[in-house]
């Protein structure tokens, strides 16, 4: 059974999503919150497997919700809404911890599948459309921020204990090439593909490949195009 945390600040829309994940044999709603405030706090009483997080709430809003959730190394994974596929709020809740994001007006098989697959540890984003708004969106860094602009001398401490074919495998990574893609250009088998992605994933504390792809941009092995 996957639990579920609702976090919307429109009660119509907090109704639907209910109706919807409770006419699933496999779902079930642990709770409500109307603001990120809320929503970190139940997260915290109930341990949800997956909160279904909305961006724009008073007071806390989403992203930083995401953040506070994502820093108590609780196993709850978030999956972000927003309102459209390619926008800041996904670009910085993505960068918050979010293991995926959705768009508000999917479809509801769409929303049901993302909630399985986030709560299974699978991300709800590919990992090229990662790049992607990583790509578009690096004016948002705030001064002083990590960015692919960091030559290889400034190389990051989290980058330290991988060895230089793990430190190969997590550049294609963050390029977006899938573990076939890795396996054909690289010229091995998919399965030692597999163990190395594991390997990259557990040196370097990544929740999953979206994360990765984010190192992977910020300490520079992977640049904007």
């Amino acid at each position: 059974m996957t639990t579920v945390l609702i976090a919307d600040d429109q009660p119509l829309q907090r109704f639907g999503f209910r109706m919807l994940l409770e006419s699933q044999d496999d779902m079930t709603v642990l709770g409500e919150a109307t603001n990120g405030a809320e929503a970190t706090r139940l997260t915290a009483e109930l341990h949800p497997d997956v909160v279904l997080m909305d961006v724009r709430m008073p007071g806390l809003d989403g992203i930083e919700a995401t953040r506070r959730i994502i820093a108590t190394g609780a196993r709850t994974r978030v999956l972000i809404l927003t309102t459209f596929d390619l926008d800041e709020y996904a670009y910085a809740g993505l960068r918050a911890g979010a293991s995926g994001f959705l768009v508000k007006d999917a479809q509801p098989e769409d929303l049901l599948s993302g909630i399985r697959a986030v709560a299974s540890g699978d991300a709800v984003v590919a990992p090229s459309l990662t790049r992607r708004l990583l790509d578009t969106y690096a004016h948002h860094l705030p001064t002083g921020a990590p960015t692919a602009n960091a030559g290889p001398e400034d190389d990051d401490p989290r980058l330290a204990p991988l060895t230089d074919r793990e430190r190969e495998i997590l550049t294609v990574i963050g390029q977006g090439w899938t573990n076939t893609e890795i396996a054909t250009r690289l010229h091995l088998a998919e399965s030692t593909v597999k163990t190395h992605v594991g390997r990259v994933l557990a040196k370097t504390g990544c929740r999953d490949r979206v994360q990765a792809v984010i190192l992977a941009y910020d300490t520079g092995l992977v640049k904007p195009a």
